[in-house]
């Protein structure tokens, strides 16, 4: 297993003192390893010295990585549990999906990219972190259609925010699984976190954790107005 750079260890730390406990989030495993995972990886060159700011950050193709607390907060919703199947829609840079790997270390996760240069990018960086991140597959597609042959999974996160929560993904969620989306448009964005009961009967439990701001999820399969 690789061990991230330890110069910015410090870096890291402070990040999640300052940034993620000091707003809230108090999840031990999601605190730890937010503070392992090197976010400076994730970035073009240029944009290391701010890899640790408390900001999203541009990341190519009109695509941002979360701020750091946006991705603990997302994370600490989902609650992913070692052995949990995980289905990620938008991987981006592949920082969220790094971090859903080491939290289900001994499961896997399922990572959906629309954008063909940035899931090469991103599986790059999966390989040069090595042993940690080995329960990880990718796929180029549209992510509002999910994973249905890999279904169902324990914990769906978006990483875009739809109009509305897209069908697929409700349908492919497991008994007593969670869904996080941001829901909204460009003006206005809450975060959004489904819960489905723990035998699969009953109607999903829906409530909010704030407001977020995403790039908007694309998806010919259920998004048409959007194209």
């Amino acid at each position: 297993m690789i061990v991230p750079a330890p110069d910015t260890r410090r870096k890291r730390r402070r990040m999640v003192s300052s940034q993620l406990v000091a707003r809230g989030i108090n999840a031990p495993r999601v605190l730890a390893t937010m503070a392992w995972v090197p976010r400076e990886w994730f970035l073009p060159p240029h944009l290391c010295d701010e890899a640790y700011d408390d900001a999203p950050l541009p990341i190519g193709s009109g695509q941002t990585i979360s701020q750091p607390y946006v991705v603990a907060l997302m994370t600490e919703h989902l609650a992913p549990r070692r052995t949990d199947r995980i289905l990620e829609i938008g991987t981006g840079s592949g920082y969220q999906t790094a971090i859903l790997a080491r939290l289900a270390n001994g499961g896997q996760v399922f990572t959906i990219e629309r954008l063909p240069d940035l899931l090469i990018e991103a599986e790059e960086r999966f390989r040069r972190l090595g042993g940690g991140l080995t329960n990880i597959q990718t796929r180029l597609g549209d992510g509002a259609a999910g994973w249905p042959e890999e279904a169902p999974f324990d914990g769906i996160v978006v990483t875009a925010a739809a109009p509305r929560v897209p069908e697929p993904l409700v349908a492919q969620l497991a008994p007593g699984g969670r869904l996080v989306i941001p829901v909204g448009d460009l003006t206005a964005q809450e975060l959004v976190i489904l819960e489905r009961p723990p035998h699969g009967q009953g109607q999903l439990q829906q409530r909010q954790a704030g407001g977020v701001r995403f790039v908007p999820l694309i998806s010919r399969h259920a998004f048409s107005e959007d194209r």
